[in-house]
């Protein structure tokens, strides 16, 4: 919501600019998913090597 009410401040002050951000959005978006899915592919690798330092211990302690 305050990003669409910012976006409607810049149409008000300079729309050809605002008219230029709403196109190029798409365009960025897609530029930077590659970048999104190795941040979670890099999350998922780290959460899996804690899960595996941390094993031994979870199973010698037990219920």
């Amino acid at each position: 919501m305050v990003s669409f009410l910012l976006w409607c401040i810049l149409f008000v002050l300079c729309w050809p600019l605002a008219l230029l951000a709403l196109l190029l959005y798409p365009v960025v978006w897609l530029l930077l998913l590659p970048f999104r899915l190795l941040g979670f592919t890099v999350t998922a690798v780290f959460a899996l090597l804690a899960a595996l330092v941390v094993l031994p211990a979870r199973v010698l302690r037990g219920r």
